[in-house]
C-alpha cells in the first residue's frame, strides 16, 4: 500500500485552460475524470491528488503549500509575486500553441496613442499589480481598477482603456478596440513549491510529470516516418533529404534492402513524401505519435 505521506497535491488551472490542460496530461499518460457531483477529480495514479483551482490562484496555493505543484500562467505567477520553483514551460493554451498576451488597449476612435496619454487616466484590468508595475515603469500615474469581466465593453465608456489578455487578437477587433503596447506575454509553467522541491521523492514525481507532458506536447507537431528502400539507393536518399536526421536503418529479410525509420515535423511530411517516393522508397508509412522523449 501506498503511504499517506507518498503523494503528491497536484493543482490544475479550472476554467479556460481547464479542457487543454487534461488533454495533454491525457496525452502524457494520466487520465483525468472531472465530475460535476466531486471538487476532487479521478486520476489514475494513486500517488497523485488533483484539485481544480482557478489560474489566478494556484500560483499562491502551492508557494503556501497547500498544493505542492501545480500549472498555471507566468501571467499569475507575476501578478501574485509568488516565490515558486519553476520547473518548466510549456507552451499551450485554449485554443492554439501561441502564447497569452496581456495587451493595452482603448478604443478605435480614442485618442490615446500611447501609454504616456493615459496620465491621471482610470485602466480597468484583472491584472492589477502588474498593471500599476508597468505604469511605474513608463513614469505614468493613473488609477487601477480592478475588473470582475466584460473588461472589453468598459473600454467604451466606463474607463479610458484597459488591459486585457488575448491570443489571437479576434476579440480585440470584435470589440473595436486598438493595441496601444504589450505589457506581458505568458506561457503556461509548471511551478513547485520550495520545500517539496527539496523533498527526493516529490522532486522525483514533479520531474517525472514534467518529462512525460514535454513528451506529449513535443509529439505534436511531429510524426513518425517509416519505409523501405534499395540498399544501393540509401547514401543518396540521406544526401539529398537532410530533414532524415539520425534515422533508424535495419536490414529486411529481401536482400539489398533495407527498412528506415525517422521522426520528422508533420508540416514538412506532404513535401517529403513525394521525394521520397521518387528516389526508389517503397512501403512509406506516416503515423501519430503520442510522447517523443529526448
Amino acid at each position: 500500500m501506498i503511504e499517506m505521506s507518498k503523494k503528491l497535491k497536484f493543482g490544475l488551472p479550472k476554467g479556460s485552460l481547464q479542457e487543454a490542460t487534461i488533454e495533454k496530461l491525457a496525452k502524457a499518460g494520466y487520465n483525468i475524470q472531472v465530475s460535476s457531483r466531486s471538487y476532487v477529480p479521478y486520476v489514475d495514479d494513486d500517488e497523485l491528488e488533483i484539485r481544480l483551482i482557478r489560474a489566478q490562484e494556484i500560483s499562491r496555493y502551492v508557494e503556501h503549500g497547500y498544493l505542492d505543484c501545480g500549472i498555471t500562467g507566468h501571467d499569475w505567477i507575476m501578478e501574485n509575486g509568488s516565490k515558486v520553483h519553476e520547473v518548466g514551460e510549456f507552451i499551450f493554451s485554449k485554443v492554439s500553441r501561441r502564447p497569452a498576451r496581456w495587451v493595452l488597449c482603448v478604443p478605435e476612435n480614442s485618442p490615446v496613442k500611447s501609454v504616456k496619454d493615459l496620465q491621471g487616466k482610470r485602466i480597468a484590468t484583472e491584472v492589477v499589480n502588474l498593471t500599476k508595475k508597468y505604469l511605474k515603469k513608463n513614469g505614468v500615474k493613473a488609477e487601477v481598477e480592478f475588473s470582475w469581466g466584460a473588461t472589453e465593453v468598459k473600454a467604451h465608456e466606463l474607463v479610458d482603456a484597459i488591459v486585457e489578455v488575448t491570443e489571437t487578437g479576434s476579440s480585440l477587433k470584435a470589440n473595436k478596440l486598438r493595441i496601444v503596447d504589450e505589457i506581458l506575454i505568458s506561457t503556461p509553467r509548471l511551478i513547485a513549491n520550495v520545500d517539496a522541491w527539496n523533498n527526493s521523492w516529490k522532486r522525483k514525481k514533479i520531474e517525472t510529470l514534467a518529462m512525460l507532458l514535454k513528451g506529449a506536447l513535443d509529439a505534436e507537431t511531429k510524426v513518425g516516418l517509416k519505409m523501405n528502400i534499395a540498399e544501393q539507393n540509401l547514401a543518396k536518399l540521406l544526401a539529398d533529404l537532410p530533414a532524415l536526421r539520425n534515422p533508424t536503418i535495419s536490414s529486411l529479410s529481401l536482400k539489398g534492402w533495407v527498412a528506415v525509420e525517422t521522426i520528422i515535423d508533420e508540416k514538412v511530411v506532404r513535401e517529403l513524401i513525394p521525394q521520397l517516393k521518387a528516389a526508389g522508397a517503397e512501403g512509406i508509412i506516416e503515423y501519430p505519435l503520442n510522447k517523443v522523449v529526448y
